[in-house]
């Protein structure tokens, strides 16, 4: 198989990967939030394992009592996903909020310059979101993270068919990228 029709197949699936999360958005943030929770279990055992490898008494309780927090988050993300879900939504809200008003003060910055307002149209907007986000915040909370992956996997796929379409047209980068 032609390595362009390859990315262009991978996008046409991750579009369709995307609808479906799209569609069922309030399961897929369940997911995530299950895998997270997943995720930090592993690395909350990987480093109390690793605490018991500290030299100072001081350096080995830190190390291990944040593996045990991490472990207990992951657990409880893993066995209350919808509750988890919320508080990954609400971390992600907060998180939207700082970045938008760090980019506002960075505007401030680039007054005199042809970027200021990219940047505080951008941190505006931002901001603006994470409103929306705290205003419907019953329902979005349970739907955001689903929402997200869902937009994610379709910009996914528009770059892998839009890649896909240029290496057909420069089958001379096709060639070298093969070879890597």
């Amino acid at each position: 198989m032609k390595p362009w029709l390859k990315w262009v197949l991978l996008g046409v699936l991750s579009i369709a990967f995307s609808l479906f999360v799209l569609g069922n958005s309030v399961a897929a943030s369940i997911a995530v939030t299950t895998l997270t929770g997943a995720l930090f279990l592993v690395a909350g055992a990987v480093q109390i394992a690793a605490g018991f490898g500290e030299e100072s008494t001081s350096s080995k309780l830190f190390t291990i009592g944040m593996g045990a927090l991490a472990a207990f988050l992951g657990v409880s993300f893993m066995f209350n996903p919808l509750q988890g879900a919320i508080s990954l939504a609400l971390l992600i809200t907060i998180l939207l909020a700082a970045g938008g008003i760090a980019r506002i003060v960075f505007a401030r910055r680039m007054k005199d310059t042809e970027f200021f307002w990219p940047m505080l149209t951008s941190g505006a907007l931002s901001i603006l979101l994470a409103i929306y986000i705290l205003m419907n915040f019953n329902t979005a909370s349970v739907q955001l993270l689903g929402i997200l992956l869902g937009v994610e996997f379709l910009f996914n796929g528009v770059s892998f068919i839009v890649l896909g379409f240029f290496l057909k047209s420069h089958p001379e980068l096709a060639a070298t990228a093969d070879k890597k």
